[in-house]
């Protein structure tokens, strides 16, 4: 019986915590397990779980391994233990995927795509030159773009902020046309009042979502938000399992669920919620700013759920000044992006190749990455 002999864990620019499984039969599954500036504090989490539970076991019993981890210590949830049974999950399909010669979609029922719309990052975290860029973007093959709506707002800001979002969008738009989506995230910097504001102002120009209209703390309030708008709301990077998203199914106001696949508990738990989530007619687009073993992981799940509409992934995205996503990868070329999709790969496991050399060398600089803490003109610290 193949076992889980042996595991790495690499901290690698530009913000990435990548683990490499070993098993047995010498087989090697990765995974990407981590919080964007909380590295160290899920590394600690994941070598807690592999070596309480997982070294020495067999290899294919994912979901017993899936609920040992959450449901065999006491306390669950949230950010840093999801993260580190994301990536441990995602290692594990790639393991197994390698040992029976298949791609992990093929283990979760087989693909129902033969590709998925990619959609790309334009204008930074504070946007700006966004209608220049977006052009570039879309004369590159693009054809689905996202941005944030805002820099730092206040909790009842002017119109003149409000008309500042709209100038962006609307320029964006103009820049590219009615074929082309665009994705407006609020990145949770929004309060209730002026998402409401927000939201009916942008909607002449026919965004693809509003993304994360509020904080995951305040879902309640996505009900009154989706009553001011007909566009189509967003929301779930920050949300860990599916009990996080029982609410916004409940409540009728979510459009789009978002579960990011190196938070919310792995391939395992992010199919669940993406059949959850068809039952209440609510798309899915896995939230993925992140590495390649993310990415990939990503797209094993979106090539087996029907109700996946397009893919976030962080190609040139403002945060890998240093690395990118295809710099660790033996095959850049699985992750081609013609006329705005990706294919469906077809290698066993993941169906990428990690360049184990230069995770190697990588791994030897010095990783310390941390978002902004903002703040607001009185001094209070605002919304990141």
């Amino acid at each position: 019986m193949t076992r889980i002999v042996d595991y790495e864990l690499f901290e690698v620019p530009p913000r990435w915590l990548f683990l490499r499984i070993e098993t047995s039969d010498g087989v090697v599954g990765w995974g990407e397990p981590v919080v964007e500036g909380r590295s160290k504090t899920v590394k600690a989490a994941v070598e807690e779980l592999m070596d309480t539970y997982l070294l020495g076991e067999p290899v294919n019993p994912i979901e017993d391994h899936w609920q040992t981890m959450y449901r065999g210590g006491f306390y669950r949830g949230g950010p840093v233990l999801m993260s580190a049974i994301a990536g441990i999950d995602q290692a594990l399909w790639d393991a197994k995927g390698k040992a029976l010669g298949v791609p992990v979609y093929e283990l979760l029922g087989g693909a129902a795509r033969e590709r998925i719309e990619v959609y790309q990052w334009i204008g930074g975290d504070r946007p700006s030159d966004v209608a220049e860029e977006a052009k570039r973007k879309v004369e590159q093959g693009f054809s689905a773009l996202k941005m944030n709506a805002t820099e730092e707002i206040e909790r009842l800001d002017d119109p003149a902020a409000v008309e500042a979002a709209v100038d962006r969008l609307r320029q964006v738009r103009e820049a590219v046309g009615d074929e082309v989506d665009i994705g407006v995230d609020f990145h949770g910097r929004v309060t209730k009042p002026m998402a409401k504001r927000l939201a009916a102002a942008l909607e002449p120009y026919e965004p693809m979502f509003i993304e994360e209209p509020v904080l995951p703390e305040q879902n309640d309030a996505l009900p009154d938000i989706a009553a001011h708008t007909t566009i189509p709301i967003a929301t779930g990077e920050r949300m860990y399992s599916r009990w996080d998203f029982k609410q916004v199914f409940e409540n009728g106001a979510v459009d789009v669920i978002q579960p990011d696949l190196s938070h919310a508990g792995g391939i395992t738990e992010v199919k669940k919620i993406a059949a959850m989530a068809e039952a209440y007619d609510v798309a899915l687009a896995p939230h993925c700013p992140l590495g390649p073993i993310a990415l990939a992981s990503c797209i094993q799940v979106d090539a087996c759920s029907p109700n996946a509409t397009i893919q976030e992934q962080s190609l040139n995205i403002h945060y890998n000044e240093t690395s990118d996503v295809l710099d660790y990868l033996a095959d850049p070329s699985v992750f081609d992006y013609e006329d705005g999709y990706v294919s469906i790969p077809d290698a066993p496991g993941l169906g990428i190749e990690i360049n184990e050399a230069h995770v190697r060398e990588q791994a030897e600089k010095d990783v310390d990455w941390h978002n902004p803490v903002w703040r607001h003109d009185d001094g209070s610290v605002a919304e990141w």
